[in-house]
């Protein structure tokens, strides 16, 4: 269903089918007007252009199988996103973890934002479809934080997004995280149950805040290793907020390593002098029922190099550094 965008220059109607039946009106167009911009597909839904059985559409819109789906021309002045970089593929490529016909699961790294935007042309979605030009289908199950890596779980086919999306909604996939928190916990763990609530600042920053008027949010930590100044911990998610660990390890005035929302700057000042340089959280590990054979999946993305140097630095000097 894809085509290059120099085609894509006449009003097309696109019937929908098995592959997309469930799928967001705006991701949909973003997956067959390949490197087009997605403040273009934004911008032609606000308008009315694009029309789902001759009606006017919001992006949330969810396509069923059997939807007639206008799609406006490309306008030639749209030009597309800029060609993927070479190296991006290749360290991309490089991370995958796991691979069937209908999941993908990537070591993603840091540094590397799930999608683009924000200033971004490329995230690791936009990279993976350029590297797979003939791929049907391809979408995120999940999302990390730019800053955040490890395990990203991606799509191939519509059914199994929906089936990831339905296991996460019932909270049937555990995701473990590793991160290095500031300070010497003497506890072996603890559960933080805050609400959280996003919030935009003036500047245009989203920061999120412990909020009795938020949504639910429950991180399990279990302390791992305790080092004079900085402790090892393991964070298992029961909800999926924006920020949840950082924010939640912040409350326990026990914030992130390197984290530069939700940390202390001198802190990390500190710790950057001494080889940290980046945010200290990597999503470890996933474990869930797939297909539906009673059998759990598990993967386990393992650290990157840099922040296991870390570690093993502190094990040998056993001390604040």
């Amino acid at each position: 269903m894809a085509e290059d965008i120099a085609k894509a220059t006449r009003v097309r109607t696109i019937t929908i089918d098995e592959n997309n039946d469930g799928q967001r009106v705006d991701n949909f167009l973003l997956s067959i007007l390949k490197g087009v911009p997605r403040s273009w597909v934004y911008r032609v839904l606000r308008r009315g252009e694009v029309r789902v059985n001759k009606g006017r559409c919001k992006p949330e819109k969810r396509l069923r199988r059997g939807d007639v789906v206008r799609v406006p021309p490309v306008r030639q002045s749209e030009k597309p996103a800029g060609t993927v970089p070479a190296r991006q593929i290749e360290a991309i490529e490089n991370a995958v973890l796991f691979e069937d016909p209908a999941l993908l699961v990537v070591n993603k790294p840091a540094g590397f934002a799930v999608h683009g935007g924000s200033g971004l042309s490329h995230g690791v979605i936009e990279i993976l479809r350029a590297s797979r030009p003939d791929a049907p289908y391809l979408e995120l199950a999940h999302r990390l934080d730019r800053e955040t890596s490890g395990c990203l779980m991606l799509a191939k086919k519509r059914g199994a997004l929906r089936r990831l999306q339905e296991l996460q909604r019932q909270k049937r996939v555990e995701k473990r995280y590793v991160a290095l928190l500031f300070g010497r916990i003497r506890k072996g763990g603890w559960r933080a149950d805050l609400p959280l609530r996003k919030n935009t600042l003036k500047s245009g920053e989203r920061m999120v805040r412990v909020d009795p008027q938020g949504k639910p949010a429950v991180t399990q930590f279990k302390v791992l290793r305790a080092y004079a100044d900085a402790t090892f911990v393991e964070a298992q998610l029961e909800t999926g907020r924006t920020h949840q660990i950082r924010v939640h390890a912040a409350a326990a005035v026990h914030p992130i390593l390197g984290d530069p929302k939700y940390g202390d700057e001198t802190t990390n000042r500190a710790w950057r002098d001494r080889g940290l340089k980046r945010l200290f959280l990597h999503a470890a590990s996933l474990r869930f029922a797939w297909p539906d054979d009673g059998i759990d999946f598990e993967i386990q993305a393992p650290l990157p190099d840099e922040l296991k140097r870390l570690l093993e630095k502190l094990e040998q000097n056993d001390e604040s550094i």
